[in-house]
């Protein structure tokens, strides 16, 4: 026990990894503590149908960002001037005037958005929830240095802090307004709470307005095929809410919006530390190094398995936790969770290969897999809506990651990091354990069945 104590207070790779991960998991959890607080309470203030148009707020803003996000984060963590000043700044630079442009984009966009979905009230709440943006492209890069040297304890601090005074707040306007304005109006505070602590509170180089014609060409060069990338993550990521929205209620939205958050927290966990844990073990370590490998691999297996064991408690455990925290109107959300909690677990087993890519600078290959992805899936769950409503959708999300498979298993390889017995063995629990939760729930998802119908 002293010497894994040891081990962990050292200042070497594995033990700044290992402090990081922990701080990032003990944030993700803080965090999903109080967005679950924030949404039990909030349920019995407000009507479904809020959450049904604040998801489709949220889908709007979050394909503003991703349709538009030129990689600073990543080519931070993976360049070498990754330290250096004129870097930094530029890169800051480039991130104000994108989140200023992103705010002016929800002006224009919020008319014919409230138009397609027949939500009227989306022509105000849209550029209010867009303020967000802004703000946002004020953070600093201290934050990016931060994850680059695995040094993320007081990041996550400030960042737990900023969102318990924004649940605080959305509690308080909820019950004066009994309106959805409360969610919006609370991202804003929330992220205008963080970037001004950040800015106060970390240390390290302090931004300011500079342009360096060096630095810019690295960040477009690793940042073209990163843009590619995230606008098809975009579409992975919430495309199925964009197109849920056309086919069902917002009432019946906001349901659903409730399962995908409790069913998909152990991923965005996962997610969540990869991005900003694997890119600096991989940068940092050699393919041809046995031990580098085999670390590799034990964190691997580490985050997968704890990620996925996650996921399969939210499949066996779904339907009675949502009958616990929630009334008889979002009952069927827990009926949802099981085939949901099962179909992401294929995405957890093969998430920490494309990092690999990013780490040696091969933004290429990660914009390759990324499209792959997303233009199966979306086309999947389209056709899976169209013609067997909710539950086929949700199966499509499954079929995509097969169908996402091989060109996975082609980046992990070009870069050295594919684990076959990984990906046999967790593939074989997850499909022992879909079997027991579809068979204990059986009667519950059978009825979600007959529900959503096309």
């Amino acid at each position: 026990m002293v010497g894994v104590i040891a081990r962990i207070q050292g200042s070497g790779l594995m033990a700044r990894a290992v402090r990081s991960a922990s701080w990032m998991i003990l944030g993700f959890g803080g965090s999903q503590a109080m967005r679950l607080a924030s949404n039990l309470i909030l349920t019995r203030i407000l009507f479904p149908e809020a959450f049904g148009v604040m998801a489709l707020i949220t889908v709007i803003t979050t394909g503003l960002v991703l349709f538009s996000d030129v990689g600073i984060g990543p080519a931070i963590l993976q360049s070498k001037r990754g330290d250096d000043p004129d870097f930094l700044d530029t890169a800051w630079t480039i991130q104000v005037v994108r989140g200023l442009g992103l705010w002016g984009i929800t002006f224009l966009l919020a008319w014919p958005v409230a138009r397609f979905y027949d939500a009227p009230e989306l022509i105000y709440l849209l550029p209010i929830a867009g303020t967000m943006l802004a703000v946002e492209g004020f953070k600093p890069t201290r934050i990016e240095t931060a994850h680059r040297h695995l040094l993320v304890g007081r990041v996550t601090q400030l960042e737990l802090a900023s969102q318990a005074v924004s649940l605080i707040v959305i509690v308080l306007l909820a019950l004066a307004t009994q309106s959805v304005v409360a969610l919006a109006l609370g991202t804003v505070i929330q992220s205008l709470f963080y970037v001004l602590s950040t800015h106060i509170n970390l240390p390290g180089h302090r931004n300011r307005f500079h342009w360096d014609k060096s630095c810019a060409q690295d960040l477009i060069k690793f940042g073209k095929w990163i843009f590619l990338s995230t606008a098809f993550w975009f579409i992975t990521s919430q495309g199925d809410r964009a197109i849920l929205g056309k086919f069902i209620s917002l009432e019946m939205l906001g349901v659903y919006n409730i399962a995908f958050f409790l069913a998909s927290f152990p991923m965005s966990l996962g997610y969540a530390v990869n991005q900003r844990l694997m890119i600096p073990i991989y940068r940092d370590s050699s393919a041809a190094d046995a031990q580098s490998l085999r670390k590799q691999r034990m964190l691997r297996a580490g985050l997968s398995g704890g990620i996925l064991a996650l996921l399969w408690t939210m499949a066996l455990a779904g339907p009675w936790l949502v009958d616990l925290l929630y009334d008889d109107r979002y009952q069927i959300a827990g009926a949802i969770m099981v085939p949901l909690s099962l179909v992401l677990a294929p995405a957890v087993i093969v998430m920490t290969y494309d990092q690999a890519a990013l780490a040696a600078g091969d933004s290429k290959s990660f914009f390759w897999v990324s499209a792959i992805r997303a233009v199966s899936q979306t086309l999947l769950f389209l056709c899976g809506v169209v013609w067997f409503g909710l539950p086929g959708g949700i199966a499509a999300m499954g079929i995509a990651l097969l169908v996402t498979y091989p060109a996975i298993v082609a980046i992990a390889r070009a870069h050295k990091v594919w684990d076959p017995l990984h990906d046999v063995v967790a593939t074989g629990l997850t499909l022992l354990v879909a079997s027991y939760a579809v068979w204990i729930h059986w009667d519950r998802v059978w009825h979600m069945l007959l529900t959503f119908q096309p």
